[in-house]
């Protein structure tokens, strides 16, 4: 009987436990223009207040140019900046990264791991803020419950700067 309690106890321990889910796809439209830039884009989740809850990724150029310091741009990224950006020591491991080509871009994060990290349940709003040099900005905005109690799926879609932002919540 003692065998079989400490076996259930172990496997117990090993078995993982199940996180809530945040999946995201941020589509970068291709734009049909003369002097092309990729566009620095940050995504963070706000809170009601609009305070931060958590900083997700921030893509901009990483490498110092004749431009100048790719981070000196980042305040083109006007409410980001605003909320929290100018408050980060950047880099900031698996937050930042380089700037992303036209396309469709996956990005997978778990309750309980960063840069999530443990985001308490609530409403909040999930915010992709893009801006391009030699072109415009933009900012979508997609509202949604954590963790939801089903499976959640949600879009909004940008008209210059972002395409289809796509937001699946699983619990």
């Amino acid at each position: 009987m003692r065998r079989l309690l400490l076996s259930c106890f172990a496997l117990a321990l090993a078995t993982p436990l199940v996180a809530a889910e945040l999946n995201l796809t941020v589509q970068i439209p291709e734009q049909k223009v003369a002097e092309y830039h990729r566009p620095y884009t940050a995504i963070w989740i706000e809170r009601a207040d609009r305070s931060v809850a958590a900083q997700l990724a921030v893509w901009y150029a990483q490498k110092d140019s004749k431009e100048g310091a790719g981070n000196k741009w980042l305040p083109d990224l006007r409410q980001w900046w605003r909320r929290g950006g100018r408050e980060l020591a950047l880099p900031v491991d698996g937050v930042s990264g380089a700037t992303r080509p036209a396309g469709q871009h996956q990005l997978n994060f778990v309750d309980g791991q960063a840069p999530l990290g443990t985001l308490a349940a609530g409403d909040y709003v999930l915010v992709v803020e893009a801006a391009r040099e030699v072109g415009g900005r933009e900012v979508v905005r997609v509202p949604f419950t954590w963790p939801g109690a089903t499976t959640q799926h949600l879009t909004a879609r940008g008209s210059s700067e972002l395409g289809a932002v796509s937001l699946d919540i699983n619990p």
